[in-house]
């Protein structure tokens, strides 16, 4: 997966549309460091950029074969059929986009003066408008009773409490806890981020113009919110790869150590040993303090990550391992979609 990520980035041209911006203030709502890597966003857009490719062409192939003119939810639907958890997920999403339309609607109703009909009632195209809001609904229930022969998946996409997403703000609310105030303001800000909101920006990015069946406005919803989702559980899943490295590269940090013990001496300088003599005094102090400078300048200067922050190849191994549970059950694709 991260070799097909990479691979992907060669082949894009230099022109091509990118999110990294907006990926490293997403990461950063999602749990990375304040200031995350650029290589590391940029590895994130071609997982994200890959999946979501290969899931429109897989879509625009079932709305081929359904005599469609267009690819409509239901294609990408039929996709994650596999995973219920994520179907119901998805679902929850649909409902909460009619409810938010109807509220809006609504608000706006309220702002202009209402019309008569000529039986003298108001609002007469209000039951239609109404109704229109309610189509992501409708299509998610109609979804349902076709796919769900078992009862299943209504059940869970009825469960009040999603445990990832529970666990994803937890871990949230307790980052913010040692935030400041810009660093919060911040923090709001980039959670207010999503691809949603550069629909125009989305489309070009995903090269829809050069589909055979373009997806239409409810599909292109599904496609920015999975493309958000895949990125939230690519932090997800980086955050514990990184804690587990880190956990194996110094086991012991949490004792307290004898500040004379072998594990409490300062690493080496790179190139030499630790030696016994003791440090030369007066004038070898001079000598040893300008050998130390010319050493500095001989070796390249080697650029310290963020601290805290994600890295590549705690992104990769976390592709990595995702890929060897879950890849067999997408074999078609040789890949596994990562959206919750």
């Amino acid at each position: 997966m991260a070799g097909s990520a990479a691979s992907s980035s060669k082949d894009r041209p230099g022109s091509k549309t990118s999110f990294v911006p907006e990926l490293q203030s997403m990461m950063f709502a999602l749990g990375d460091a304040r200031r995350p890597l650029h290589e590391t966003a940029a590895l994130v857009e071609d997982i994200v950029h890959t999946q979501l490719i290969t899931m429109l062409h897989q879509a625009c192939e079932g709305a081929a074969l359904r005599g469609s003119r267009v690819i409509s939810a239901e294609d990408i639907l039929f996709l994650m059929r596999r995973d219920k958890r994520k179907v119901a997920r998805l679902l929850k999403y649909l409902q909460f986009r009619d409810y938010k339309s109807k509220l809006l609607k609504t608000l706006e109703d309220d702002d202009v003066p209402q019309e008569t009909d000529r039986y003298g009632t108001a609002g007469g195209a209000a039951g239609g408008v109404a109704s229109g809001n309610q189509r992501r609904q409708r299509l998610a229930q109609d979804f349902l009773v076709w796919m769900d022969q078992t009862g299943e998946l209504l059940s869970l996409a009825e469960r009040e409490v999603d445990p990832v997403k529970q666990e994803r703000m937890e871990r949230l609310e307790r980052q913010t806890r040692s935030m400041d105030q810009a660093q919060y303001s911040e923090f709001c800000e980039s959670r207010q981020l999503s691809f949603a909101k550069k629909a125009s920006k989305f489309r070009d990015w995903l090269d829809c113009s050069s589909l055979e069946l373009k997806p239409n406005s409810i599909a292109m919803e599904i496609l920015s919110y999975l493309a958000y989702e895949t990125v939230a559980q690519i932090v997800d899943l980086s955050l514990l790869v990184k804690q587990e490295m880190m956990a194996k590269t110094n086991p012991i940090s949490h004792v307290k150590k004898d500040p004379d013990s072998p594990e409490a001496t300062p690493p080496s300088t790179p190139g030499s040993s630790h030696s016994s003599k003791p440090l030369p005094q007066g004038n070898g102090s001079l000598d040893g303090r300008a050998r130390q400078r010319k050493r500095k300048k001989s070796c390249p200067a080697t650029v310290e990550p963020p601290s805290g922050a994600i890295q590549p190849c705690h992104i990769r191994e976390a592709i990595r391992r995702y890929n060897y549970r879950h890849t067999s059950a997408y074999w078609r694709s040789g890949m596994a979609f990562l959206a919750c």
